[in-house]
C-alpha cells in the first residue's frame, strides 16, 4: 500500500523534506492571503444626501425611477474591516443604513465594531434613529463624533435618546488625532471647510498595514482650504473625493453660493497636472441624483475615465 503512494526511489528523509517543504509553502500561502485581505474599504454609497430618486424631482435622471422602480444606488457610505481582527466600521450613517449594514456586515463577521460621522448634515447621520429601541434597540455601539458633532447629538432629540439609553457609546475625535482601532487599522480625522450649522465637518484618512486612503464626501471649494488637497493626493494611494456636481449647470434653480462644492470640472482643471498615478487614486463620490457621472454611458462618465480619474460604485473593495 505504501508503495502505491510513494514510490520506491524516495527514503523516508526526502519524504520528510517533500512533506516540510509542502507544509511551508502552504504555510506561506495561508499567511499571504491574510495579509493580502487583512484591511479592507468596501464602498457601500455614492450618491449624496438626498439619494436617488430624490424628492421633488421631475428631471429624467429621477422620473425613471419613481415609474419603474427604485435605485440600486445608496447614499455615500464607507464599511473598513480588519479581517485579521474580526473588527468592522462604518463610515456615515445614511438613510439607506440598513440595506448597507446588511450588505456589509453578511460578507464580515456580522458584528458592527463602531461609526464615524462625518458632520451633520442628513444623508450622514440621520440612519443612527435605526439603532435605536423602535428598531435595532443596540447596546453601546461605539460612535466616534468631533466636540461640536458629540454636543448636538447629546443636545438634540431624539438622538440624544440613543445615548440615554445606551443604544450607543460616545467617542470622542479630535482635529488630526489618530483613532488606532487595532494593530492595523488608524482613522485620522481633519476638519474641513463646509456648511457647519450644526457640527463641524471632517474628512478622515484611513490607514492599513500597508495602504491608506483619504475621505473627503463633502467639502467648499478647493481653494478655501488651506490645505493642498494635490499634496494629500501625493501621500495616499487612493482618494475618494467630492464630486457632488459635475458643473453648475445641474443647479441653475438654486443659488450656488447656498452649496459651494467643487464641481467635478473644476476638479479636473485643479488635477490635470497631477501624474498618472496619483489621478489613478481619484474616486469621485457623493454625487448629486443630477450628476451624469452616475450613468456610466454618459459622456461626462467618458471623460472621467479617460483622463485616468475614477468614480466609486457601489461594491468597490480597496486593500489597505
Amino acid at each position: 500500500m505504501t508503495n502505491l503512494i510513494f514510490p520506491k526511489f524516495l527514503n523516508r528523509k526526502k519524504i520528510f523534506a517533500l512533506i516540510c517543504v509542502s507544509f511551508f509553502l502552504f504555510s506561506c500561502k495561508q499567511i499571504d492571503s491574510t495579509i493580502e485581505k487583512s484591511v479592507e474599504i468596501t464602498v457601500l454609497g455614492t450618491v449624496q444626501d438626498g439619494g436617488i430618486p430624490h424628492l421633488g424631482c421631475i428631471k429624467s435622471c429621477c422620473k425613471n425611477y419613481f415609474e419603474k422602480g427604485f435605485s440600486k444606488k445608496r447614499v455615500v457610505s464607507l464599511g473598513v474591516s480588519d479581517h485579521k481582527k474580526k473588527k468592522n466600521y462604518l463610515i456615515e450613517a445614511t438613510p439607506d443604513i440598513s440595506i448597507q449594514l446588511n450588505d456589509f456586515l453578511s460578507n464580515n463577521s456580522k458584528k458592527l465594531d463602531g461609526i464615524f460621522i462625518t458632520h451633520a448634515h442628513i444623508g450622514h447621520y440621520s440612519g443612527l434613529i435605526n439603532l435605536g429601541r423602535e428598531v435595532f434597540n443596540t447596546s453601546k455601539i461605539p460612535l466616534y463624533l468631533m466636540p461640536k458633532m458629540t454636543n448636538f447629538i447629546s443636545s438634540n432629540g431624539p438622538w440624544d435618546q440613543l445615548v440615554k439609553l445606551k443604544n450607543v457609546e460616545l467617542k470622542s475625535l479630535s482635529h488630526e488625532k489618530e483613532e488606532k482601532l487595532t494593530e492595523n487599522l488608524t482613522i485620522v480625522p481633519f476638519k474641513v471647510p463646509h456648511r457647519d450649522e450644526y457640527s463641524e465637518t471632517v474628512g478622515f484618512k484611513i490607514v492599513g498595514p500597508n495602504k491608506s486612503a483619504l475621505f473627503i464626501p463633502d467639502i467648499d471649494k478647493w481653494n478655501k482650504w488651506k490645505i493642498s488637497i494635490k499634496k494629500l493626493i501625493s501621500k495616499v494611494d487612493y482618494a475618494f473625493l467630492d464630486g457632488t456636481f459635475y458643473d453648475s449647470k445641474e443647479i441653475n434653480n438654486r443659488d450656488i453660493s447656498e452649496i459651494p462644492h467643487p464641481f467635478i470640472i473644476e476638479s479636473l482643471e485643479l488635477f490635470k497636472d497631477l501624474k498618472e498615478s496619483d489621478r489613478n487614486k481619484i474616486y469621485f463620490i457623493h454625487l448629486n441624483h443630477t450628476n451624469p457621472l452616475l450613468n456610466s454611458k454618459s459622456q461626462e462618465y467618458q471623460h472621467v475615465v479617460s483622463n485616468g480619474y475614477n468614480v466609486a460604485f457601489e461594491g468597490l473593495e480597496l486593500k489597505l
